[in-house]
């Protein structure tokens, strides 16, 4: 008779150690402390071909560490006016982003052969706006595609701050917002 196979565990081994890998990565940067593969196995309490077998370089666990970092906590304020959400939200993500650690982090992202940890910032950033777009559309309002969003205030943001000195303060995001909610 045949031995009945173990159901993988959510949260088993593999969970374990990615949650002990990221938990030394920001501990280390925390440290201000060099950021290097054998450093971050001692810490973990992992062997340095774990962490290349699992991310393969240095350059792609950092992008994952990000992605996480990324994620939104929770959805965009919701005051009633979506106008003011967008805003604001928007405000905050430029602030975030231009911030050292946000500029990092984005480097981290873009920096790794995962071009999928790009897609999946830009998703979250997409779903942030659809939320506030979403809930303008069950008031009745026509607030402007998610795309347009992205293409037209987020995508000239993240530029300005990876690429110039000037940033992106609030007053180059409410004219980008004005400009194209001028146009809906």
């Amino acid at each position: 008779m045949e031995k009945p196979q173990a159901a993988p565990r959510p949260g088993g081994r593999a969970a374990r150690i990615q949650a002990a890998v990221f938990k030394a990565v920001d501990e280390l940067k925390q440290a201000g402390e060099e950021l290097t593969v054998p450093a971050i196995a001692a810490r973990a309490g992992v062997t340095p071909s774990t962490i290349y077998r699992r991310w393969g370089t240095l350059a792609d666990l950092l992008s994952d560490v990000a992605v996480r970092h990324l994620r939104p906590d929770g959805e965009p304020t919701d005051s009633g006016d979506w106008r003011a959400d967008l805003r604001l939200w928007l405000e905050q993500y430029a602030e975030e982003m231009a911030s050292e650690p946000g500029r990092a982090m984005m480097r981290d992202v873009l920096s790794a052969d995962r071009a999928a940890n790009a897609c999946t910032c830009s998703a979250y950033t997409g779903q942030q706006l659809d939320v506030i777009r979403q809930r303008a559309l069950a008031r009745g309002d026509t607030p402007p595609e998610t795309a347009v969003l992205m293409d037209r205030v987020i995508a000239p943001v993240i530029y300005r701050i990876l690429f110039t000195h000037e940033g992106a303060d609030g007053d180059y995001v409410a004219g980008l917002v004005e400009g194209v909610l001028g146009e809906g």
